[in-house]
């Protein structure tokens, strides 16, 4: 159920500051400002053409939908200038006046090679663009690796506030869930992509955290294996949120959203110049939110400062910091019935925490950017980066009742912070040797956490807080009180990560190029550090931990026609295994091999972006968490890991996007993943061959749809449609021999579809944008193993009103 009377009293506090802001900036404005929309004589869009005011010199250059605009622009006469490489130039006559929005569409049309290298060129797409996860500018058409983006107007038009609204939109990447929905966790290709597999602007980000969307510029998902330019990743993917940087010139947007169950969120996005070499850039949001989940809320600040510093046409420095106080309640869901059933009876809204479990986190991030040109063709970069985490946790954990709906309530109380320092140095350059044409890029990072874990002793050691009942909660009288914790132990932990890596792509023809690396990784785990707060001694546990591998790569990518590309690829890479097994011993790294093929194709002139890719990853040893103690006994702990043999996951995904006619983007695709174990000992707790591994589901799906009005009286309307598909999956554990229960130890979890509808209107400088989500009001479930089992959100109602200044 809609809860529409908090969102109408949002929307009227919204609507009235948005208006009156909007009305005070244009009272006060002394200056003009020049937009409009370049096209090709065929209607398509031309993006990143230059346009420029001749007599002032003040200039931008059109986005990818081909719109510009120049703000601060005093009132006057001017000439206009629209111009392109191998175009002859533009120019328009143009008068500004003081507070006005002055409107300037222009269509190039030249003869048609010169028109077909603005539709292939201007437009860029996405096969076109470099990314910058891939640490060198080259066109995903010439690697042979499958690569997706999401970019800003998809983030804008489907309202996205945090990471996971706008990962649905990959293909192939499926959104998990984790202890208490706590933080946001994905997988992709049957893999989890943990912290070592998420990055911001390059660098590795915190995953128990649920990143903020707001200050993202675009998303880009480098699927497959990344261990060459990364190091220690999984085989599935790595995430890069690239956030919004500083412009040289004056603007902004305010917006203020609002929704279903007292959803609240104004934000701020402020930029322009300091200096004629210095620009800076600051976007901030509070968010304040209810739940659909009785007794669920969620408030949340986040600023992200930033400043860039053109020391010379050659050099620029790009500083970058972003703060996140983040306060929500734990939510462990409906929970299950005797290890194996899901309590599909129970409300969706049904929630069995006490009312003060809290899950408090603050994150610090902090990050250097050097760009150095160092010749036309030879480039440095270098990035330093530092993450400071500190998460407080209190809550009853793991709704495993019995049979009859009985739960003793257990709690777990934790502190836990993470120091984090990144650097890395990348040298990027074009040459020639002979007939052969080179890219290269050859690095070097460097990585160092630490861990601090803290240990509590809770309501004087007692084992359970009380007793309630799932399905009947007027069996029994719950506590509220909030018990005593004693912090009595900490445990520190340490991980220094190095690697070197050298790339290149080589172009042997026009149709003909190979893409051929390797990278050296060391990582050292020092022996952890134990405090015992209430004896005040410290030990060490287990000895220290040294791995190093050497990961290679190499591909190769056939071109018969400019808009076609055929690759094929082999990378290998190892994975160090954190814990110990039973015996208290270190774990050996993991060590994966993938293989991988397909096509991508931009067709009709550049307007449809078409990609097939297939893969092969095989796990020579999959670590996961022991099933059994030394002495052969059930173990429910998490201490202890094991490798538990090898896997294979085979998949194949299909990416579309484009726009056919002015206005209609759309974005779709499909993947299909099957994760299994393919070779395991026969012995008793060894996992069964052939079986699906669980979390991964064999199918996705996304299609989304948007258009936008050009030439009618109701020109700036905006309607969308999106769908997403999860199918079916296994919660719960996989089956081993020699397991008690006489059941199977996996809870099917069906698939499911949403739909989700916009509709918006753009007037000047002022939107108003709605959104209504899961339109059919399905109800299904994400599960963490078997005890946090969530409903996905109902049927809900977002609206943004923005004014862009």
């Amino acid at each position: 159920m809609i809860n529409f009377t908090s969102a109408k009293s949002c929307l009227r506090v919204c609507s009235g500051l948005v208006i009156l802001l909007c009305f005070s900036i244009s009272a006060f404005a002394q200056t003009g400002t020049i937009q409009g929309r370049i096209s090709t004589n065929e209607g398509q869009p031309a993006g990143y053409v230059n346009v420029y005011l001749k007599e002032i010199k003040k200039g931008t250059a059109t986005v990818e939908d081909g719109t510009y605009t120049l703000k601060n622009v005093k009132p006057g006469a001017y000439t206009i200038i629209a111009s392109f490489i191998g175009l002859q130039p533009l120019e328009k006559t143009i008068a500004v006046e003081a507070g006005k929005v002055t409107s300037l569409d222009l269509v190039l049309s030249e003869n048609s090679e010169k028109l077909s290298e603005v539709q292939v060129t201007a437009r860029r797409s996405q096969n076109e663009r470099p990314v910058s996860v891939g640490k060198i500018a080259i066109r995903p058409m010439d690697l042979p690796q499958s690569i997706s983006v999401v970019g800003s107007e998809v983030i804008a038009q489907q309202q996205a506030s945090k990471l996971s609204d706008v990962i649905k939109n990959v293909n192939g990447v499926a959104l998990g869930t984790t202890r208490g929905s706590t933080s946001e966790t994905f997988f992709a290709r049957g893999y989890n992509l943990g912290a070592n597999n998420i990055m911001k602007n390059g660098a590795r980000s915190n995953s128990a955290v649920i990143p903020e969307a707001s200050t993202l510029e675009k998303v880009e998902i480098l699927k497959g294996s990344a261990a060459l330019l990364y190091g220690n990743v999984s085989g599935g993917a790595v995430i890069n949120m690239v956030t919004k940087q500083p412009k040289f010139e004056y603007g902004g947007e305010v917006a203020l959203r609002a929704g279903s169950y007292n959803f609240f969120k104004p934000i701020v996005d402020v930029y322009g110049p300091i200096s004629q070499n210095l620009a800076f850039r600051a976007v901030g949001t509070y968010e304040t939110a209810g739940s659909y989940r009785k007794g669920v809320e969620s408030k949340k600040i986040f600023v992200n400062p930033s400043l860039l510093y053109k020391i010379s046409d050659r050099t620029d420095i790009l500083v970058q910091a972003d703060y996140l106080k983040h306060d929500l309640t734990p939510d462990f869901g409906v929970g299950s019935l005797a290890d194996t059933v899901l309590n599909t009876k129970a409300s969706r809204t049904a929630t069995f925490n006490t009312p003060w479990a809290f899950n408090n986190v603050k994150q610090t991030n902090a990050s250097v950017t050097v760009d150095h040109q160092l010749t036309e063709s030879w480039k440095l970069n270098f990035v330093a980066a530092r993450q400071d985490f500190d998460r407080d946790y209190f809550s009853p954990e793991r709704i495993q009742a019995k049979a009859n709906g009985d739960w003793d309530r257990k709690l777990t109380r934790s502190r836990i912070g993470e120091d984090y320092y990144n650097s890395q140095l990348n040298l990027t350059g074009t040459f020639k040797t002979g007939l052969l044409a080179h890219n290269l890029l050859v690095g070097a990072d460097a990585e160092r956490y630490k861990n601090s874990t803290n240990g509590f002793k809770i309501d004087n050691g007692k084992a359970v807080y009380d007793k309630i009942n799932i399905l009947d909660p007027t069996l029994y009288e719950p506590r509220t009180d909030l018990p005593e914790a004693e912090n009595n132990a900490r445990t520190e932990a340490l991980t220094y990560r190095y690697g070197v890596f050298v790339q290149d792509l080589i172009t042997v023809t026009e149709k003909l190029k190979v893409l051929a690396g390797l990278r050296w990784s060391y990582q050292e785990v020092p022996a952890n550090r134990v405090f015992d707060l209430d004896k005040g001694t410290d030990s060490s546990t287990v000895k220290s931990k040294y791995d190093q591998a050497f990961s290679p790569r190499v591909g190769l990518v056939y071109q018969p026609v400019t808009s076609t590309s055929f690759f094929a690829s082999y990378s290998n890479n190892f994975v160090p295994n954190s814990g110990i097994d039973v015996y208290g011993a270190n774990l050996k790294p993991s060590i994966i091999d993938q293989y991988e093929a397909g096509v991508k194709n931009d067709l009709i002139k550049g307007k449809l972006t078409a990609n097939f890719t297939v893969y092969r990853i095989v796990n020579n040893n999959l670590a996961q968490t022991a099933r059994f103690d030394k002495e052969g006994n059930e173990y429910t702990g998490n201490l202890y890991k094991e490798l538990t043999g090898q896997t294979t996951s085979d998949g194949a995904e299909i990416d579309l996007n484009g726009t056919l006619i002015t206005g209609l983007n759309f974005l779709a695709g499909y993947s299909y993943n099957f994760m299994r174990y393919t070779n395991t000992p026969d012995t008793k707790g060894s996992y069964k061959e052939g079986e699906r591994l669980v979390n991964n589901p064999a199918h996705t799906a996304n299609a989304s749809l948007f258009y936008t009005l050009q030439n009618t009286a109701l020109k700036g309307l905006k309607v969308g449609v999106s769908g997403f598909y999860t199918g079916a999956r296994n919660a719960g554990w996989n089956n081993a021999i020699g397991q008690k229960e006489q059941f199977s130890r996996l809870i099917k979890v069906d698939g499911f579809t949403t739909f989700d509808v916009t509709l918006g209107y753009t007037y000047k400088n002022l939107s108003l944008l709605g959104k209504l989500s899961n339109l059919t009001n399905e109800l299904n479930y994400y599960v963490h193993e078997n005890y946090s089992v969530n409903p996905i959100a109902p049927r809900q109602f977002t609206t943004t009103l923005s004014c862009k200044f």
